[in-house]
């Protein structure tokens, strides 16, 4: 058999990672009718935590530094054990597309965060960004359920986003430490070792659990939350981050189809509305160099001479 050519396989890693991604929410609401939150959450990374070690066995993973520590268990805290128990809680309340839409907000956040936290400069075209993706998301979130029924599971989704774009800011702020691989099973194993305050109760639901609610859970904890940051990371040696980040824009409507077939779900017009304004605010943020940069010429050219 021959090899497939590497721009294919680049084309391959992006459909599997957005095929992945997209199925999330809706293997979180299969297996939030067997497990509550927490459990679901801890079960899941038990799944990737074992699986990455096998990977990490085969492939081979340097060793952590002690004075890194703190920073591994922080990446583990915001991006798996804090960031998904408030999925999950998010989800019960939530449907699987609305979801989907909500957490691609992260982007917005971290321009937040750069600005408030890190006190980078952020320019007028990037508060303009967040403030339309704002927009969209209240769309998003009155659409789902219709505006009588808004209560916190929206907001729950919207905090994970927010320790989503934690988990980027420390990468941001500490690249070059370790490679993709080490560093994804670090911040898998650490967060996992956080979500053993969990552990009660688990073995129960384990045994009580639906042969489909069994199979949806592994499925989480094998496809996206190892499988797919594989993928990313083959990805994203290859492709510069922000033409690679645009595949992702790709991940709700594939979320929203998946839950279609899976859940019966069919999204409201407004959350459809309320995603393209959410995922245009996003788009835009990525763009802005690019756009700023082809605005510059046309500007230069006006001024008097």
């Amino acid at each position: 058999m021959l090899p497939l050519p590497p721009p294919l396989k680049i084309v391959l890693a992006m459909a599997f990672v957005v095929a992945c991604w997209g199925y999330s929410p809706t293997g979180i609401h299969i297996g939030l009718q067997a497990y509550d939150p927490g459990h679901l959450a801890l079960l899941r990374f038990l799944v990737a935590s074992v699986f990455m070690a096998v990977i990490a066995m085969f492939k081979g993973i340097s060793l952590p530094k002690l004075r890194d520590f703190p920073f591994l268990i922080a990446l583990g805290f915001f991006a798996v054990s804090l960031h998904h128990v408030l999925l999950n809680f998010g989800q019960q309340g939530v449907s699987a597309g609305a979801s989907s839409v909500l957490a691609q907000s992260t982007p917005l956040f971290s321009t937040l965060l750069a600005r408030f936290v890190f006190k980078d400069r952020v320019s007028v075209w990037r508060w303009g960004c967040v403030f339309l993706g704002l927009i969209g998301v209240v769309i998003v979130v009155a659409g789902d359920k219709g505006l009588g029924s808004i209560d916190a599971h929206g907001l729950l989704i919207l905090l994970a986003a927010v320790s989503w774009s934690f988990y980027f800011a420390l990468q941001k702020h500490h690249t070059g430490r370790y490679d993709g691989l080490t560093l994804t099973c670090y911040t898998v194993w650490s967060g996992t070792a956080l979500l053993l305050v969990y552990v009660p109760g688990l073995v129960d639901r384990v045994v009580r659990a639906p042969v489909e609610v069994q199979m949806a859970v592994i499925g989480l904890g094998v496809l996206p939350s190892a499988l797919a940051y594989l993928a990313w990371a083959f990805v994203l040696a290859h492709v510069d981050l922000s033409r690679a980040a645009m595949t992702l824009y790709l991940v709700p409507p594939t979320a929203m189809v998946i839950a279609s077939v899976a859940l019966g779900e069919r999204p409201a017009l407004m959350v459809i509305v309320g995603a393209m304004v959410v995922l245009v605010s996003v788009l835009a943020l990525n763009l802005e160099r690019r756009v700023l940069g082809l605005l510059a010429p046309s500007r230069a050219g006006s001024l008097p001479h």
